[in-house]
This record gives structure tokens, C-alpha cells and sequence, in this order.
């Protein structure tokens, strides 16, 4: 520590400014997306598409960006604890926003059957189980901010602009499966139980405050940058990402519906009354 950050420029040779990319991407995710829930709509208007999901995409969007364009761009060039802002509204706000717009189910809703059907094979595909899996959406984003914070990657990150863009697209894509295998509402085919989640939602709270806390300390840090800055972002990681991660478990409980279980045992009941069979759990007990 103690020096430092390198700066990217702001236009190329009088060119247009480097936030025009990033922004007219962001307006063409939108377009794509009200486009998408108005032929939902329109192809079937009695179940539509839900205002909430709709506001949540473009809340993930607004998030974005916050985090690609200026201010916030330029305070994160200059200085470290707006890198660290950049990365919580990338890898953990954003993401769960644009997660629970429910963008596969809004895409399967409005394609063809044969195309909704090799999109489908596709998600149940072993690679795509494999990185919807909780523990490795963990993996790829506590442990990318590990390798990030403690290697020369940071360094590396900040003398190259694209090197930096495709920081960017790591954290928002890791970001995305993370709440995805926790919390979101698509199809996930092998996602594991509550129990299960809550449990790397756990993990994933506890590396965070522990890199956080390491990079406050200063141990092992490789981050080009004055000292109160590294703390100062070390606090905005731990305090963020606390609330972020609150967000997330809060959308876990939200989506939870253990009464398909409940209605199912209900429905053995009954068929095995009318059949005169009683289910031997509960013969034995005394309730």
C-alpha cells in the first residue's frame, strides 16, 4: 500500500467519453427486456407480467448504472473506497435486483415452444447445474475478491481498461448466479434446499467479513492505494455487503413455499383414507 491508483481516461483523443458504451448498453438491456414483457402481455394478457419483476430489472439497471457512470465511475479511478462502492452496486446490489425480474422465466414465456424447449435442455445441461450450483456462484465471487484484493490482479486491473471491464463483467455475472442459486425465482433444477442455502449465505457473509477485516488490517493486501483509503473501502465492503447479503436472505425467506409439501402430504392422506389405508407415521404417534 501507499501509492496511488492509476486513472483511466476519460475520452479517447477527443473521442466520445468512455461511459457512452456502457450506458447505451444499459438502455438496450431495458428496451430488450419491456419489449420481452410486452409480447408476454400480449401473448397471454390474463396472467401478463408482474409490475414488480419489471421494476426490478430496471432497478438492477438504475444500479449499474450508478456504478459504470459518472460519478461513482470516476470516484472509483481516483479513489480506492470508490472501487470498493463500484463493486458492492455491481457484484451484490445490481445483481439481485436483475435477479428477481425473473429474466429466463420472462424469455421462456415468450419464445417459441422449440426454442423455449432447447433453452430449457440447455439450463438442465450438466455445465449450467454445475455453475447454478450455490457453492461454486460462492466460489467464483468471495473467491474472486480474495484473489482480487491479495494478488497483484488489482494492480493489473487499474493499468489496463479492459482487463477492467472484464473485472466488471466477472463480479456482475458471479454476482447474478450467487443470488440466483440462493434466492432466485427461475428455474433452477439443482438447487439444494433452504436449510442448504441459508448455510452458504452463511459462508459467503462470514468470507466477506473476513477479507474486509484482513484488508483493514492490512495483511497480506496488495492494493496500490493510500492506507486510509484501503480502510476506508475495507468498511464500505463490510457494512455494504452485510445489508446487501440481509437483502438477499430476505428475498430467500420471500420465496420460500413449503406449503406445496404440505398440500402434497395432505392429498396421500386423503387417498389413502378413501382407499382405507392410514400412513403409518401417523399411527404410532399421539397426535
Amino acid at each position: 500500500m501507499g501509492h496511488h491508483l492509476h486513472g483511466h481516461g476519460h475520452a479517447a483523443g477527443g473521442g466520445a467519453p468512455d461511459w457512452l458504451p456502457p450506458a447505451l448498453l444499459l438502455l438496450a438491456a431495458c428496451g430488450a427486456y419491456l419489449l420481452l414483457v410486452r409480447r408476454a402481455r400480449n401473448r397471454n394478457p390474463a396472467l401478463g407480467w408482474s409490475r414488480w419483476r419489471t421494476g426490478c430489472f430496471l432497478g438492477g439497471i438504475l444500479l449499474l448504472g450508478a456504478a459504470l457512470l459518472p460519478p461513482v465511475a470516476s470516484f472509483a479511478h481516483e479513489d480506492f473506497r470508490g472501487h470498493m462502492l463500484q463493486h458492492l452496486l455491481i457484484g451484490m446490489y445490481a445483481p439481485l435486483a436483475l435477479v428477481l425480474a425473473a429474466p429466463v422465466t420472462l424469455l421462456l414465456r415468450t419464445l417459441p415452444a422449440s426454442r423455449a424447449r432447447r433453452l430449457t435442455a440447455v439450463l438442465h445441461s450438466p455445465p449450467a447445474r454445475v455453475l447454478t450450483h450455490p457453492a461454486v456462484a460462492l466460489a467464483l465471487s468471495a473467491g474472486g475478491l480474495a484473489v482480487l484484493h491479495f494478488t497483484p490482479l488489482y494492480h493489473a486491473t487499474t493499468a489496463h481498461p479492459a482487463a477492467h471491464w472484464l473485472l466488471h463483467a466477472h463480479f456482475l455475472l458471479s454476482g447474478c448466479l450467487f443470488a440466483h442459486a440462493i434466492a432466485g425465482p427461475d428455474p433452477a433444477p439443482t438447487r439444494p434446499g433452504v436449510r442448504a442455502r441459508l448455510v452458504y449465505l452463511g459462508v459467503a457473509i462470514a468470507a466477506h467479513a473476513v477479507i474486509s477485516q484482513l484488508m483493514y488490517g492490512g495483511f497480506w493486501v496488495d492494493i496500490h492505494a493510500p492506507v486510509d483509503q484501503v480502510q476506508g473501502g475495507a468498511e464500505i465492503m463490510y457494512y455494504g455487503g452485510d445489508l446487501a447479503e440481509l437483502l438477499l436472505a430476505a428475498a430467500l425467506v420471500a420465496t420460500w413455499r413449503p406449503e406445496p409439501r404440505r398440500a402434497a402430504a395432505r392429498g396421500a392422506w386423503g387417498r389413502g383414507a378413501r382407499r382405507g389405508v392410514v400412513p403409518a407415521r401417523n399411527v404410532s404417534g399421539g397426535s
